[in-house]
């Protein structure tokens, strides 16, 4: 062979391997539906694209309250995502963009954020989770701490190359709260697996009884699940309408019921989770406070009818009247109008499922949606603007 040759097969041997080294870092919070978000991530993203994606999980734990400042989440986030990568940079090259969601790992990131193109993804603002405060047990600080939170989360917004928010609400939260331009920030949904999620063909929304009304929420009591069990106690006893059952999907403990059934321990995207889904008539998530619960977006994709409350983004799914029902939170007489008017009318019911459906499969497609993802970050390490 001609010394050309070796000398192509070289370099065309030396670019494969620089292509390798082109790694997107995805720096995830694990906590509440974060978890199945990087499930979703991991599983969906493009295997063709032209950053190799790795994932770095920053894991909630129950702090070590001697070290002063550890038991704020923020703190331990930021100095966990630090030194995992602090760790990698010893092995490997530096990423060529990198992602974090949310911004309570990256806000402690800024030497690593401005040398390496970064985008930070929320599914609210920090002051948004302070207006939500009271339902999360999150008390706000000195007025002083606060001014320090709020300068530093947005020097964490103004610093990231590129923004993602999972809602309208979330971005309105990001200009209007933080001073950020629209321009800067793309909403994309965290998504389900539609695929995974669709109901069976044979599987069409029962019509016989009993009514099965499906409530999945790991804390029931901020959920609402303790309203919605009062509340479907109150219908099983109306003669007028057939009978009904409450399945819940809790870590919660929960007092013995007629009508309603436990499910403990059922793992994110599990097959009996998905089983359960399939075979409800209505999903109802009467929680009290929320951002963009994942779990109505896969309610959505089994096509499901959909009951939930007036908070965080929710409207922006549960589509009233469309997709479902909205009411507020804590009216448990508006909750038992809204399930009973699904109760008795099976073609609503229809109708909300499968306008609930198609609205998964255009705005909650998480392979759809990984896409996006995958095509900003490729843009940032190529030295572009984003463009969407």
């Amino acid at each position: 062979m001609s010394r050309e040759h070796n000398e192509n097969v070289l370099m065309m041997g030396r670019s494969s391997r620089q292509t390798m080294q082109r790694t997107a870092l995805f720096v995830m919070e694990q906590t509440l539906g974060h978890v199945t978000h990087a499930r979703n991530l991991e599983a969906l993203l493009p295997s063709n694209g032209e950053l190799e994606p790795e994932f770095v999980p920053v894991r909630f734990e129950t702090p070590y309250r001697a070290v002063p400042g550890w038991s704020n989440w923020t703190v331990r986030a930021g100095l966990r995502a630090g030194s995992h990568l602090l760790a990698r940079r010893v092995r490997h090259p530096r990423p060529a963009a990198m992602f974090v969601h949310t911004q309570v790992a990256a806000v402690l990131l800024g030497p690593w954020m401005r040398r390496t193109p970064t985008v930070v993804s929320v599914d609210a603002t920090p002051k948004q989770y302070d207006e939500l405060g009271e339902v999360y047990a999150h008390d706000r600080s000195h007025p002083r701490i606060e001014d320090l939170k709020y300068r530093a989360n947005r020097a964490c917004f103004q610093r990231a190359s590129h923004l993602v928010s999972w809602s309208h609400w979330g971005k309105d939260g990001l200009v209007n709260g933080y001073g950020i331009q629209p321009e800067k920030v793309s909403v994309i949904r965290p998504g389900v697996d539609i695929e995974r999620w669709s109901r069976p063909a044979s599987g069409e929304p029962r019509l016989e009884d009993p009514i099965r009304i499906l409530f999945v929420g790991g804390d029931l009591r901020r959920k609402g699940g303790d309203s919605l069990v009062a509340v479907i106690s109150r219908l099983r006893s109306d003669r007028d309408l057939p009978p009904l059952e409450l399945h819940l999907v809790t870590g919660s403990d929960v007092e013995r019921t007629p009508g309603v059934f436990v499910h403990h321990g059922l793992r994110p995207n599990s097959p009996e989770l998905i089983a359960l889904y399939h075979s409800a008539d209505i999903f109802c998530l009467p929680t009290m406070g929320d951002c963009l619960p994942m779990v109505l977006a896969e309610a959505a994709a089994a096509g499901l009818p959909l009951v939930s409350t007036e908070v965080g983004a929710i409207g922006e799914i549960v589509r009233n009247g469309e997709t479902g029902e909205l009411v507020v939170p804590g009216d448990l007489d508006a909750l038992a109008l809204a399930l009973r008017r699904l109760i008795s009318d099976s073609s609503l019911r229809a109708r909300y499922g499968a306008t609930a459906r198609r609205l998964a499969e255009a705005e909650h497609n998480a392979k759809t949606n990984a896409g996006r993802i995958a095509a900003i970050l490729e843009s940032l390490a190529d030295g572009r603007l984003v463009s969407e």
